[in-house]
């Protein structure tokens, strides 16, 4: 049952555990459906009776003398172990879910949107490659559905094991875009055990590329690009928060160079691209066109900052250059974030 319908018809108080951006999302949501929310509580350490949209957060402890048994809703991402473990020990004693609101975009993902898609998620399905994609793709729409959490539990793998579908080679010309701090180029090295012939690392946000570049000033043949990757090259305005939560904006914020992977790489051969960038994967697979046909590299793309990114994703890139092998891998997180698309050429 849709998430958001089990709510309005809920018989225990509703309450919700953070109080940051997410939990703003999700009370959003559920004022404008008309559901009732009872409380706001925090972890320990954060908890210091605050206010938070007119409720005074407590700690879990408190709201539970308060209402007993309560339906919690997890209002944050995290893939931190000491944390999930929290969730879970809250999940023995409450009725816990993570609700699905997008980290881009507007489009709830609730059984209206799932009926309208019902095509294009089948077709996606059954371009998947193992059984692995299938489970994780089946747990991954059934817990943004319902907000359960079990199924995220059941489909995660390591990161390691899905670069391994791809058959990384210490040949290889990488592509890093929302490069962060460096994270992902150390995972790569790592993983090649330090030999590529070259990696071009593209990061938006300013507090984040001088991380970048001193996390790489030492690595040979890296070339770092401070500007966001885009379906055309040119300006565009981004929210400068100095972490994850950096994005592009309509309007507001600050100007910053774009640019197409085909203008960035300009005729230069790439063989694996990673592209996480906050929700603008479909734009740049659009302006990546052009190198994807001539180089036919292998692709992880991120397949949570959108609803639709599930299926638009994944039938873009078979729009511009057809018969990649499709994977799709959740690594350690919540809510069902941390999902990505893997192609094989």
């Amino acid at each position: 049952m849709e998430l958001w319908k089990k709510l309005k018809t809920a018989d225990k108080p509703i309450v919700l555990y953070g109080m940051g951006n997410g939990a703003d999302r999700i009370l959003d949501v559920m004022e404008a459906r008309g559901i009732k929310v009872s409380g706001v509580f925090a972890s320990d350490g954060f908890v210091r009776h605050q206010q938070f949209r007119g409720f005074t957060v407590g700690s879990y402890e408190e709201l539970k003398d308060r209402f007993g048994d309560m339906i919690v809703l997890v209002c944050f991402g995290t893939h931190r172990p000491e944390v999930l473990a929290n969730i879970k020990r809250i999940m023995k004693e409450q009725e816990v879910y993570a609700p699905d609101v997008p980290v881009a975009g507007e489009t709830i993902f609730d059984e209206a949107f799932v009926k309208q898609h019902y095509f294009e998620f089948t077709k996606v399905y059954e371009m998947l490659s193992d059984e692995q994609s299938r489970l994780v793709y089946k747990n991954i729409l059934r817990s943004k559905l319902t907000g359960e959490i079990p199924p995220l539990f059941e489909c995660e793998t390591q990161p390691e094991e899905a670069w391994g579908l791809l058959g990384l080679s210490d040949e290889e010309c990488y592509l890093d875009l929302g490069a962060f701090t460096g994270d992902t180029v150390q995972r790569f090295i790592d993983f090649t055990g330090g030999k590529y012939q070259k990696i071009t690392a593209v990061e938006p946000d300013l507090k984040n590329f001088k991380k970048l570049l001193n996390n790489t000033e030492d690595l040979p043949n890296i070339r770092c690009f401070h500007g966001c990757a885009d379906e055309n090259s040119g300006e565009r305005l981004y929210a400068m928060e100095g972490g994850r939560k950096s994005h592009v904006l309509q309007r507001g914020g600050i100007a910053i160079p774009s640019i197409t992977v085909d203008d960035l790489l300009a005729g230069e051969p790439v063989s694996f691209i990673k592209m996480d960038v906050e929700g603008m994967e479909a734009a740049v697979l659009r302006g990546a066109a052009g190198s994807i046909r001539k180089c036919r590299p292998s692709l992880q793309v991120a397949a949570y900052h959108r609803s639709e990114d599930l299926f638009a994703l994944p039938l873009l890139l078979e729009s511009i250059q057809p018969g990649a092998k499709l994977y799709l891998r959740h690594f350690s997180c919540l809510p069902a974030w941390d999902t990505d698309f893997y192609f094989k050429f």
